[in-house]
């Protein structure tokens, strides 16, 4: 059983000058946003125990998140990897902050959370869009569309009985994730929209451009 702690009890442990070792399991870019003043980034898909003992630091190692979910994943792998001395922030950063945790706040961003919905139910739109057509255009984007959008609901049932998104942690790789400030990308949350809005025209477009094939294939057929 993976122990927990109070934004409270945090914050009470900080006020009486305890030396703690927090890390922050976020991505950098949502670190950069908000995070408690003394906690130290290291992302959930980066985090091993050579990285957290390169810390240093006696006692416990306390892990916070945005709501608790990703800091309890990570005590759970250092714990399977030997360090037994972990301890999950309930409640997250947000939590901490309105217990009386000091944070440092920069440029908004968009969660890790929402990229995963929106990039879900994107693919799930351009199935739905390819499925619209029938099985006797030159490519069958019904069958196409079809597969697609099972495969993500799949991928959605998986995650939800394992507790383990795949989309999560490649979207987490991504570059506008990679870092606080800077980068090809203003924030996060413009990347995402230019994401979802090309998904949508490609798959607007690539319809479009069967269903021409399909009236004019005939015609070339004959000629």
């Amino acid at each position: 059983m993976i122990a927990t702690i109070s934004p409270a009890m945090l914050a009470e442990l900080r006020r009486k000058g305890d030396t703690l070792t927090l890390i922050d399991v976020r991505t950098p870019a949502e670190f950069g946003e908000v995070h408690i003043d003394f906690a130290r980034n290291i992302p959930l898909d980066r985090l091993d125990l050579k990285a957290v003992k390169a810390l240093g630091g006696d006692g416990p190692v306390y892990f916070v998140c945005k709501s608790g979910n990703r800091s309890q994943k990570a005590c759970e792998k250092l714990f399977a990897a030997g360090l037994e001395d972990v301890v999950s922030v309930d409640g997250g950063t947000a939590a901490c902050e309105a217990a009386g945790v000091a944070v440092i706040r920069g440029r908004t961003v968009m969660s890790l959370e929402r990229q995963v919905r929106i990039a879900a139910g994107a693919l799930v739109a351009v199935g739905a869009a390819l499925a619209a057509f029938g099985p006797d255009a030159p490519v069958n984007w019904k069958a196409i569309g079809a597969g697609l959008a099972g495969f993500v609901g799949c991928g959605l049932v998986f995650a939800g009985i394992t507790d383990t998104c795949g989309m999560a942690m490649l979207i987490a790789r991504m570059p506008w994730n990679q870092a606080a400030g800077g980068g090809g990308c203003r924030t996060a949350t413009t990347c995402s929209r230019a994401i979802l809005l090309g998904l949508v025209l490609g798959a607007v477009s690539g319809a479009a451009v069967a269903e021409h094939a399909k009236h004019e294939l005939p015609a070339v057929i004959r000629t």
